[in-house]
């Protein structure tokens, strides 16, 4: 990919529409602060961000090369008029063949797909081992949570509807796949109000919510590390440090007796 991945035109889309113009511009910028600070120093040839291109999570990342793709809840109806997006695909079933990807950003795209599990494990076959992935998701337990529930989703305008998955049960389902959580946060306090100028003046919750109460955040953020376990070469050594008596001679009873000589009981007592 030789131009740029994201440019970014800072609109709202349909799919954040619940939470209002202010909140949805806090989450965009809180999301691009993190993906600038976390992937900027992530090492390696091939980094795929799918879904959302308004984020711009790749482009501190000094990759070769970047791909911004987009699923199939955020097709168009002329995918030629959308200049921002290398690859179309369905989220359930990637082109990448395994073990070829180092880097996977996933911006609220679990949480959209039609089945999270079956691309949370396309995630970890496309993946290298050791290779990373960004997931972004909205938190089921907080207040932006509930409102982008109680807003709902329309499928006519934003495609299937959302299924938001809580901070724990997205670990849960890392550690099943054999990732290993590297940098979890959290962020978005404030009501998601629709005045701006409300939403500048209880700006001091987000001080207070990552003091007192994080798990309550807006928005969270989980990077994690495919494992994968092999065998390991042990040095040469003795593995058997005592004897073992059955590599020892067995006793033989000796007797004096001649075979010629009369078995008597005083030769029977002598042998012994």
């Amino acid at each position: 990919m030789e131009h740029s991945i994201i440019e970014s035109q800072n609109r709202t889309p349909a799919w954040l529409a619940p939470l209002g113009q202010p909140a949805a511009s806090r989450l965009l910028s809180w999301e691009q602060a993190q993906a600038d600070e976390l992937l900027a120093d992530v090492f390696g040839y091939h980094a795929v961000q799918l879904g959302w291109p308004d984020l711009q999570a790749l482009r501190q990342n000094r990759m070769p090369h970047r791909w911004q793709a987009c699923a199939e809840f955020e097709w168009p109806d002329d995918p030629k008029a959308t200049t921002q997006t290398d690859v179309w695909l369905d989220s359930r079933a990637w082109p990448w063949p395994a073990d070829s990807l180092d880097l996977v950003v996933l911006p609220h795209t679990l949480e959209r797909s039609a089945d999270p599990h079956a691309c949370l494990r396309e995630v970890e076959r496309v993946l290298i081992p050791e290779g990373q992935v960004l997931i972004m998701g909205l938190n089921p337990l907080s207040g932006w949570g509930w409102r982008q529930k109680r807003g709902g989703y329309h499928r006519g305008l934003a495609g299937p509807a959302q299924t938001l998955i809580g901070y724990q049960r997205m670990r849960d389902w890392l550690r099943l796949l054999g990732f290993e959580v590297q940098v979890s946060r959290f962020g978005g306090w404030t009501p998601a109000l629709a005045s701006e100028r409300w939403m500048q003046r209880l700006s001091w919750m987000e001080v207070a919510g990552q003091r007192w109460w994080p798990i309550f955040g807006g928005v969270y953020l989980l990077m994690a590390t495919k494992r994968v376990v092999g065998g390991r070469l042990l040095s040469t050594r003795a593995w058997r440090t005592v004897r073992s008596p059955a590599t020892a001679a067995a006793p033989v009873t000796r007797s004096d007796t001649p075979l010629s000589q009369p078995l008597t009981e005083q030769n029977a007592i002598d042998s012994r």
